[in-house]
């Protein structure tokens, strides 16, 4: 089962300089968030994460937002494809 698409049309760049923060620290990697492109793929060729590390980051969220990014979400391609469409995907949750 799938959630709904929670993403507002415009994301608040400071939100989304907060989460790439928290993605930073949770992670402890070598950069600043200023470094991350919003719209870099997570996974692979942009930041580099993996599974492990989606899955580190989805926990870091859920505890410092309250949301919950489940593991089973067929939207996890989507919703991790850039650090600007999980930080949206992040805030639509907190507005709901």
């Amino acid at each position: 089962m799938s959630t709904p698409s929670v993403m507002p049309p415009d994301v608040d760049p400071e939100f989304v300089r907060e989460v790439g923060q928290l993605i930073i620290q949770s992670l402890d990697l070598e950069l600043s968030a200023d470094a991350i492109d919003p719209d870099a793929p997570l996974y692979g060729d942009g930041l580099g994460l993996d599974s492990i590390d989606i899955l580190e980051v989805a926990l870091v969220l859920s505890k410092k937002y309250g949301v919950q990014l489940r593991a089973d979400d067929a939207d996890n391609h989507r919703i991790f494809s850039s650090l600007r469409q999980l930080a949206g995907h992040v805030a639509g949750l907190r507005a709901t």
